[in-house]
């Protein structure tokens, strides 16, 4: 009977967590970079794990490396290692769970207004935690190697990941007051239809949610095209048009005037889509958590209800209501 060439325990412990790591970032190199290693170090002990189970752990995705059935196994047997070594490094004290990075994608002002505020509250609690947020209108995919979290528009239709929704956001018709004065304050949708539209990049519009006013003001010509909400409020406020625009951010500005409300408004979720395999850290359920958090406690803000310098608006029924 040969002898096994399994290699030591302690071998497959090192290569478990490079994978971890990898699953968590979906490339090489940023694993690399969190490990401080190389990127040759990580794809060599890639190799030696998938030698060692017997299988293939990643294949390449549209975003980066995704994990096999064999590798999410693998990583679970990391995500054990690693909170060993976290208890042990802890000693009698009691480890922090909230804990490492958690990459994130969100829309501009969901990250500015809502995120921010949440993480910054979160990292009070648990100073070892760290967010890295990338600022992206888009549509969730089944699989976003790399990130934790996308916080995306409307109802997310994935598999093998969990969807958390969050809570609702309005948007409305604004115009500057200087605008108004200037070019007239619609009274009808029909008036407003006369005016021209800031608002996103109709071309490159991912999420057919947020097609709303070419919708509700059927139409209305584009004045200015963004693909950041934060250039369409201050577009609005510059004159640039009428801008379509999340109450929650438009309402922060006393010169901004509310349209038409009850003709010309949508309400839309902000939804959270998690991979399988980060939902089970702590790190990643406490960010998900805190962001349903705020969105609650800024619930009259994000619906267009919650007073501020810019709640002024005009029915277009016989003046300004707030």
């Amino acid at each position: 009977m040969s002898a096994r060439n399994d290699p030591p325990a302690g071998q497959v412990a090192d290569q478990l967590l490079v994978l971890l790591a990898v699953a968590r970032t979906g490339r090489y190199t940023t694993a690399a970079q969190a490990l401080g290693v190389n990127h040759t170090t990580v794809a060599r002990n890639i190799t030696a794990l998938e030698r060692a189970l017997g299988g293939r752990l990643l294949v390449r995705g549209a975003d980066g490396w995704e994990l096999t059935t064999l590798g999410r196994r693998a990583a679970r047997a990391g995500e054990a290692v690693s909170d060993a070594v976290d208890r042990l490094v802890a000693g009698d004290a009691e480890a922090d769970p909230v804990t490492g990075v958690v990459r994130m994608t969100a829309t501009d002002g969901f990250s500015a207004y809502v995120a921010s505020p949440a993480i910054a509250r979160l990292r009070g609690a648990h100073p070892e935690l760290s967010v890295e947020l990338v600022t992206v209108t888009r549509v969730a995919t089944h699989h976003r190697s790399g990130v934790d979290v996308d916080v995306v528009v409307g109802e997310p239709s994935v598999q093998r990941a969990k969807a958390v929704r969050l809570g609702e956001y309005v948007l409305g018709m604004y115009g500057s007051r200087e605008y108004l004065e200037k070019h007239g304050t619609p009274t009808t949708v029909e008036e407003m239809s006369k005016h021209g539209l800031v608002y996103f990049v109709d071309s490159m519009l991912q999420v057919n949610d947020l097609d709303a006013p070419r919708r509700l003001v059927p139409g209305m010509p584009d004045a200015l095209a963004s693909t950041n909400v934060f250039v369409h409020v201050e577009a609005t406020r510059a004159g640039a048009g009428l801008g379509f625009l999340p109450c929650f951010m438009a309402d922060r500005h006393d010169d901004l005037v509310r349209l038409l409300p009850d003709d010309v408004t949508e309400r839309l979720p902000y939804w959270a889509v998690i991979r399988s395999e980060s939902w089970r850290r702590p790190a990643v359920a406490a960010v998900v958590q805190v962001l349903g958090d705020e969105m609650n406690r800024q619930r009259d803000k994000m619906l267009g209800l919650g007073g501020g310098p810019g709640t002024e608006r005009h029915t277009g029924r016989g003046g300004r209501v707030g």
